[in-house]
């Protein structure tokens, strides 16, 4: 995991009203480095805890959750409640979506994790390679605090529900989005979509597909 410090960041966009800027201040936690592997999420359904992906293939793989040769890609076919119940197994959560877009931005308004410039070489989005990656295959695509693939490969699962005007009310202090809803938030983009900026967000049904994955984070100590 790799940590990210408590401050005020300014989340959102001033060129999207959906989205619009504003500061938020969040205590320090930690955040997975990379998105959960298959091996990684294997484990917990070993344990019991964790049901398994609702496809063992991807999008191209007849292969992909149960072959160890993509032991360190990205689980996918986890929906939200899978996702959820993995983080809480590991003694971890969801990220908020204040939190993930901090981890992925840091303080200085960056349109994507490393800058400015979106491209293939700093991550896999768009049909660049067509299909998942192993994590952390784009270093030169890191975030301000070290995270890897917040951009592309597969687009991550935030606790918060969907509400649109959530930023015209959210509270400015560690905001955890509405109390109930009927979707969930996606952040950062996936192998699949083009729409990596950091500041974008997608409400979906807590459902799973084969650019769906998750990360989780930690308020503790490592």
């Amino acid at each position: 995991m790799v940590y990210v410090p408590e401050g005020v960041f300014l989340m959102g966009s001033i060129h999207n009203a959906k989205e619009p800027q504003h500061k938020v201040y969040l205590d320090a936690f930690w955040i997975d480095q990379t998105e959960v592997t298959n091996a990684r999420y294997k484990r917990c359904v070993d344990a019991g805890a964790c049901l398994p992906p609702s496809n063992s293939r991807s999008a191209t793989r007849d292969r992909y959750y149960s072959s160890p040769e993509f032991d360190d890609y990205p689980v996918v076919y986890v929906d939200w409640h899978r996702a959820d119940t993995y983080c809480r197994w590991a003694d971890k959560r969801l990220p908020t979506e204040a939190e993930w877009e901090k981890a992925a931005r840091g303080t200085d308004q960056r349109t994507y994790p490393w800058g400015e410039d979106p491209g293939c070489q700093y991550a896999n989005y768009a049909n660049c390679i067509g299909d998942t990656t192993m994590v952390g295959s784009y270093p030169s695509g890191a975030s301000p605090y070290g995270c890897l693939d917040m951009a592309g490969n597969v687009i991550e699962w935030v606790s918060d529900w969907y509400d649109h005007d959530t930023y015209a009310h959210s509270p400015h202090r560690n905001p955890q989005g509405p109390d109930s809803g009927t979707t969930r938030i996606t952040r950062g983009g996936s192998w699949l979509k083009g729409d990596i900026q950091c500041v974008f967000r997608n409400p979906v049904i807590p459902a799973s597909n084969d650019f769906f994955g998750f990360r989780c984070v930690s308020s503790g100590v490592f």
